[in-house]
């Protein structure tokens, strides 16, 4: 359902600003609802400082995909999908007060495709093959795109640096194709097809150019228009998630090598000479978030003696524990860094759900300007 058809018709278009306004309602639920703030503060048990968990256990939340934008550069907003009235909703979180505005009455959001835009004044999200686009300042949501019957959309979308497209796969008898789709203006291309499933597509910072990830988990870049298509040239082992350097030279990323007692390590690949590098080794970080001048990652471990969430300082490759994640599944943990890089948000499901959570960083990481990425 569209966010204007829940409400009946003989609302004028006044009076519904003015009910939205005074109700705090983002979007057409049938049931228009804020929701005041859930938050629970608590000393972490292996470094004492302070966790503050941002929704309750009782209902499941998520962040969007590690590579969407979750938060605004100001760090006053965060966006997150929960089951919090039943099923998954977009909701959006004042991180002054706490309250909580839902933005959707959708019946099926994938949670993990919302995103904000660059410019801070639209959302995208997929709801089952539709993709949506919601202008915030007036609350207009349109499809702007369906998958086709026959076809299938895979793990992932995201945004263009611009704000003007979307990324994402779809598959179907065994190949897939990459597909970039106007929001603002109507179009849709496909940028290649390959065998295989593809997924999680990527636009490269300041580029025409992304990444995304075939099945076996390798990681390949392409131009726009499908040229110069090719795989990096990564070790032996398996590939864990993987960013772009904030200033989109390198693609970086978590290698899991073959030996499991060997330790996975972040790994950067420049493009521009076609090289790989170590970056730092880590304390078997599962999945990794990138702050935003690249100085710091923020990793969750796999091990199970200690299922911490960590500090990995690129300059000396020192390590600092922040707080436990206990996640029952630590890649889920997916933390990243504010604009400002003073907090890391991750998740987890240790107190009974999964839960969004926040731990400040001030005190071991410089600030960074929160300007335009």
């Amino acid at each position: 359902m569209g966010l204007s058809a829940a409400f009946p018709r003989p609302w004028t278009r006044r009076a519904l600003l003015s009910f939205l306004a005074a109700s705090g309602l983002d979007a057409g639920s049938p049931k228009p609802r804020t929701f005041p703030a859930d938050w629970r503060r608590y000393p972490d048990g292996a470094t004492e400082l302070d966790v503050l968990r941002l929704t309750d256990f009782s209902y499941a939340s998520f962040l969007p995909a590690y590579y969407n934008r979750a938060l605004t550069r100001r760090g006053q907003i965060l966006f997150y999908s929960s089951h919090r009235t039943g099923a998954a909703q977009a909701f959006r979180m004042n991180l002054r007060s706490g309250e909580s505005a839902q933005l959707s009455d959708i019946p099926a959001l994938d949670g993990a495709t919302l995103t904000l835009t660059p410019d801070e004044r639209s959302l995208c999200f997929f709801d089952g093959p539709s993709l949506r686009y919601v202008a915030l300042a007036k609350m207009r949501d349109r499809v702007v795109y369906s998958v086709p019957d026959g076809w299938k959309r895979t793990a992932g979308a995201s945004v263009t640096g611009d704000g003007d497209s979307a990324l994402f796969a779809e598959t179907r008898d065994g190949g897939s194709r990459l597909r970039l789709v106007g929001l603002v203006k109507s179009a849709a291309a496909v940028i290649l097809e390959a065998r295989g499933e593809i997924s999680h597509a990527v636009a490269r910072p300041g580029r025409n150019q992304l990444m995304y990830r075939q099945a076996d988990g390798s990681i390949w870049v392409v131009q726009y228009d499908g040229r110069e298509n090719r795989r990096l040239k990564t070790p032996a082992g398996a590939l864990g998630p993987a960013h772009w350097a904030p200033d989109g030279s390198a693609v970086l990323y978590l290698h899991f090598p073959e030996d499991r007692r060997q330790l996975n390590t972040i790994r950067a690949y420049t493009l521009d000479d076609d090289r790989d590098a170590l970056v730092a080794k880590t304390s078997q970080f599962v999945h990794f978030g990138v702050n935003r001048d690249g100085s710091v990652f923020a990793g969750a471990s796999r091990n199970a003696a200690s299922p911490h969430l960590l500090l990995s300082l690129r300059a000396n490759k020192r390590e600092l524990t922040l707080c436990e994640h206990r996640a029952s599944d630590p890649a889920a943990v997916a933390p990243i860094f504010s604009a400002d890089s003073q907090s890391v948000f991750f998740q987890s499901d240790l107190h009974g759900k999964p839960a969004i959570y926040r731990v400040r960083v001030e005190q071991f990481v410089e600030k960074t300007e929160p300007g335009g990425l």
